[in-house]
């Protein structure tokens, strides 16, 4: 019996499988065409001026008008939503938003920095102009006309602001993305899980699995239209795979005992993963196209939670080889594992940032759940964010950012329990919630445009 039935695999298809390449036609799902007068290729003038550690310190003041009734003003709330999140801008309200070249020493006078201008017209079918102006030197950094069917408005939004993040900051945003996690409902010890996904800020959530049997660790594969998770289904704990686009699920390898924890490599081609033998439980590797299984460690402890590197070279996991679970790095071929966790208490669930400088990871000291980052090499260890439990972090496509869940105590007969989603910079600033229909943790941030 399939995890997701025959009818709902294909809804679930037609609702979220979304790998289109913008500018190819509107049938693909979203058309994106450069404003000739303001852009030439789909960009402006220079280089972005402002760093992601000046917009920390002095967050960039931008206006957002709204950019026409009803859909035009939605459509702008998303945007200066996603912007304000980031706490690198200082969103500015203005008004409705100028149809020709702006009033810039009006803007000035405001302080603004940068500024938006355009319109958004229809409702089946939607055409939303954007056109982003730098305040200072009257120039435009954008311009560019996006076209889709009235039920992706959000989307478009996202992409806006993913545009906006970049021509201001220099490097790409994150907020065309989604966030698959476990959806939580019931009491603290009988709770239902269900394989769900949403937009990385909360909105248009789906649940994918009926809670029929106990879910965890959804992955995204950085390439196609794939999700990875570990279900204890007909009371076998196995990883599956379901595909976003053609509906299509299946175990993913056999073995003899259970086998959890999987994570995608860089080109989709392969899954890393854990599996039991006997007291322990070691790592390994299925490629996706011959269901071919490679075993790469074999210590006799436990080895599990493995993540490559974003070159695809190493592997970092967690193992109590040495007597208590710590962080070590290896070949991604296996072999020749050295340790890199030396802090007080126990470490687990790491995770490479795509940027390649970090890995993030949970650590347990004196009964407290804390998250934090350190480099490839272990050293610089910084902690972001303390709890009663904090884990199972996740970065943002630019690896600026961390999703985690966060679980609270509970007394008796779980009073008081709660578990949600959170994120934070990789600084350790402005952490906040992201906000969820049901309780939910595990969650798995998508690569852009996923």
């Amino acid at each position: 019996m399939p995890l997701i039935s025959d009818d709902h695999a294909q809804e679930i298809s037609n609702l979220l499988s979304r790998r289109h390449l913008l500018g190819a036609s509107l049938a693909s799902g979203l058309m994106a065409t450069p404003l000739a007068a303001y852009a030439q290729s789909g960009n402006g003038g220079g280089e972005a001026e402002i760093t992601v550690d000046q917009a920390r310190t002095a967050p960039i003041p931008i206006i957002i008008p709204t950019l026409g009734a009803g859909l035009g003003q939605q459509i702008s709330s998303v945007i200066s939503s996603d912007l304000d999140s980031t706490g690198l801008f200082k969103v500015m309200g203005g008004g409705a938003a100028a149809q020709g070249t702006p009033d810039f020493a009006a803007l000035k006078a405001q302080g603004a920095r940068a500024v938006v201008t355009g319109s958004a017209n229809g409702s089946g079918s939607v055409r939303v102009e954007m056109r982003l102006w730098d305040v200072l030197t009257g120039q435009p950094l954008q311009g560019t006309a996006y076209t889709a069917s009235g039920a992706n408005w959000r989307r478009i939004a996202h992409i806006i602001a993913d545009v906006i993040y970049e021509r201001m900051l220099g490097e790409k945003g994150y907020f065309d993305t989604r966030i698959a996690y476990i959806a939580r409902t019931g009491a603290r010890h009988r709770q239902t899980t269900r394989l769900a996904v949403m937009d990385q800020d909360g909105a248009n959530e789906r649940m994918l699995t009926s809670g029929s049997w106990l879910t965890l660790t959804p992955r995204f594969n950085p390439v196609r239209d794939q999700i990875a998770f570990m279900s204890y289904a007909n009371d076998r704990p196995r990883v599956y795979l379901f595909d976003l686009g053609s509906g299509s699920q299946r175990m993913l390898g056999e073995f003899a005992g259970i086998s959890f924890a999987p994570r995608f490599s860089p080109n989709g081609g392969q899954v890393v993963l854990s599996a039991t033998r006997g007291g322990g439980s070691d790592i390994f590797v299925v490629d996706l196209g011959s269901g071919a299984k490679r075993q790469i460690t074999s210590s006799g402890a436990i080895d599990t939670s493995p993540c490559y590197s974003p070159d695809g070279s190493q592997i970092v996991f967690n193992s109590d080889r040495g007597g208590t679970p710590q962080l070590y790095i290896m070949s991604a071929s296996g072999g020749g594992a050295r340790r890199l966790s030396y802090g007080q208490g126990t470490y687990g669930s790491p995770v490479w940032s795509p940027r390649g400088d970090l890995i993030a990871f949970t650590r347990i000291a004196n009964g407290r759940f804390s998250l934090g980052v350190m480099a490839p090499d272990g050293t610089g260890e910084r902690i972001l964010t303390e709890g009663f439990t904090v884990e199972s972090p996740t970065f943002c496509p630019n690896g600026r950012v961390i999703a985690f869940c966060r679980q609270s105590a509970s007394g008796a007969g779980g009073a008081g329990f709660a578990s949600g989603i959170g994120s934070i910079d990789i600084t350790g600033f402005h952490e906040r919630p992201i906000r969820t229909s049901t309780g939910a943790s595990d969650p798995a941030w998508s690569p852009l445009n996923g």
